[in-house]
């Protein structure tokens, strides 16, 4: 990042860029490494703190919008009127959550449309469950692999670690953080 601010040639600008972009995906392998290695210990901790929801969604979407853009996709996202505006619990996570979701369908999705829906299933005191819905036009997943693309490693199919990347954690992190 120092690097791009600096004067470069159009050349150089592009292997910094190619670099930064390597060393990007390199540090989301280890933090979903380490994330999962806390989840599997019992040591991750979610923390709990008070958030607003919408912002959080909006944070999230703008974080994936360049990405969306830059493979021709609408990215949206629509938080239910139900939902309260503040919620208390683990904003990080949750974001982690949608942010692994959502990034999942942009990943899998080469034309159309990324959906994000927040909508309150269950209200019950103070209690508030969530369901977070992502929708895309994407590729889909075989019907055969379904159940087994939520666990640790999974890909919907070996091919597609190549060609779209990825380690095969996020989904189950994300599996994971929901359970907790």
């Amino acid at each position: 990042e120092l690097c791009l601010d600096t004067d470069l040639s159009s050349e150089q600008r592009q292997y910094v860029e190619a670099l930064k972009l390597s060393g990007d995906s390199l540090l989301g392998v280890i933090n979903d490494i380490l994330d999962f290695s806390k989840i599997e210990a019992g040591k991750l901790d979610l923390e709990v703190t008070e958030f607003d929801v919408r912002e959080l969604f909006d944070q999230a979407i703008r974080t994936l919008a360049l990405r969306a853009h830059e493979n021709g996709l609408e990215l949206s996202c629509h938080v239910d009127t139900h939902v309260p505006e503040l919620l208390r619990g683990d904003p990080n996570r949750l974001r982690q959550i949608v942010l692994n979701l959502a990034g999942n369908a942009i990943k899998f999705t080469p034309a159309g449309e990324v959906t994000v829906k927040v909508g309150v299933i269950t209200t019950m005191g103070d209690a508030v469950d969530l369901q977070v819905t992502v929708a895309d036009t994407g590729i889909g997943v075989p019907k055969e692999r379904q159940g087994s693309i939520l666990e640790s490693f999974a890909q919907a199919d070996a091919s597609t670690t190549r060609r779209f990347g990825g380690t095969g954690l996020g989904l189950t992190i994300s599996r994971k953080l929901v359970e907790m």
